[in-house]
């Protein structure tokens, strides 16, 4: 066989050099301190911090789900990798953790390394928002598994806290206030319905997201690309200067499944649907396709994208500590004493969404 043969049968050694090489300085701009060397070695070396007495490592990983595909019709690459970036740190962070570092994989039909460069920025400028160091990755050219213009990313993370200072929800009890600080958009759960609802499924797609909304004030498209908020630093910032007791990272399966993985048994949180402001791409999908309102908060984040639950007499301090960060955030309901698990209750009426 030639020495081209590895090219013939569809993957190009070459194109993976081009790529390492054009995202060097994107990787570079997450260097912290406690990395040792660069990428292009065989493991990502980082060495853990001085200061703990009892440091425990965290870790997380995940990936963006089918809003991918959103990327692939629009053709628009540089922040998909924030929202991975963003599903991996803000899990470690409900622990306490400040993330250290993260590493991603690429899978690709065809390696284009001008697209990989792309993608990768994204995911460090998603580690640089986050504040750990992109320490490696992988990009793997999949000839025949996938179709050549398509991929997929995943990427994992390990961070690090001080034992005694993990939140678990054992300080958690009946009184605390649950706040609430606000996402970005739909973040990356929920989008096989928002495809379907949208009819992002349809060969008439790309005009559906290039169309300009009144409700949105922007086009679908941008509206759906619209990164994941990353909110480590102003959660570890309001652990150190307020004090939390639990947090959510509210996820796919929305305010129902995440709420109840924070609480202790005996405790419900009441949630108080009306207390903030539910952002518009929510109530245009709840209309377009008639999705009854438990479904959307058994999904979407609604307008929130972390659940924090402090001591009542800390939860103006609480606001005001997240909004110097540059979040929004509202009181948003409490903790009760009662069967674990979410109640969702409109502010106005009064009445139990059900």
């Amino acid at each position: 066989m030639s020495e081209n043969a590895y090219k013939q049968a569809g993957v190009d050694v070459e194109a993976g050099y081009e790529s390492v090489r054009l995202i060097k300085e994107d990787v570079k701009k997450t260097a912290i301190e406690g990395v040792l060397g660069g990428i292009g070695g065989f493991g990502g070396l980082f060495e853990i911090p001085n200061g703990y007495e009892n440091p425990v490592l965290v870790s997380g990983t995940d990936g963006v789900g089918t809003k991918i595909k959103v990327a692939f019709l629009m053709d628009k690459h540089d922040t998909i990798g924030q929202d991975c970036v963003a599903m991996c740190v803000n899990d470690i962070a409900c622990s306490g953790a400040k993330p250290l570092f993260f590493l991603d994989y690429l899978a690709i039909g065809k390696n284009v390394p001008e697209k990989v460069a792309k993608i990768v920025k994204g995911v460090a400028d998603g580690c640089v928002l986050a504040g750990c160091a992109l320490v490696g990755g992988e990009t793997a050219e999949h000839p025949d598994l996938m179709p050549e213009d398509e991929y997929d990313l995943g990427g994992f993370s390990v961070g690090i806290v001080e034992k005694s200072k993990i939140t678990d929800g054992e300080k958690a009890s009946a009184g605390n206030m649950l706040i609430g600080i606000a996402s970005s958009g739909v973040h990356s759960n929920g989008y096989s319905l928002v495809r379907k609802v949208f009819g992002l499924n349809n060969d008439n797609a790309k005009e559906i997201l290039n169309t300009y909304s009144d409700e949105l004030g922007k086009t679908v498209g941008e509206e759906l690309l619209t990164p994941t908020r990353i909110y480590v630093k102003p959660l570890l910032k309001l652990i150190d200067e307020i004090g939390i007791n639990t947090v959510s990272h509210i996820t796919g399966g929305g305010f129902i499944e995440n709420v109840p993985r924070m609480l202790p048994d005996g405790l419900k949180a009441v949630i108080r649907k009306g207390t903030w402001n539910v952002l518009p791409v929510f109530d245009l999908m709840r209309k377009k396709a008639d999705i009854p309102e438990r479904d959307m908060y058994n999904t979407f984040n609604m307008g929130i994208g972390m659940v924090v639950a402090v001591d009542a007499d800390k939860a103006d301090a609480a606001v005001k500590c997240l909004e110097n960060s540059g979040e929004k955030a509202y009181i948003i309901g409490e903790l009760v004493n009662g069967e674990k698990g979410v109640e969702i209750i409109d502010d106005m009426t009064g009445e139990v969404i059900k």
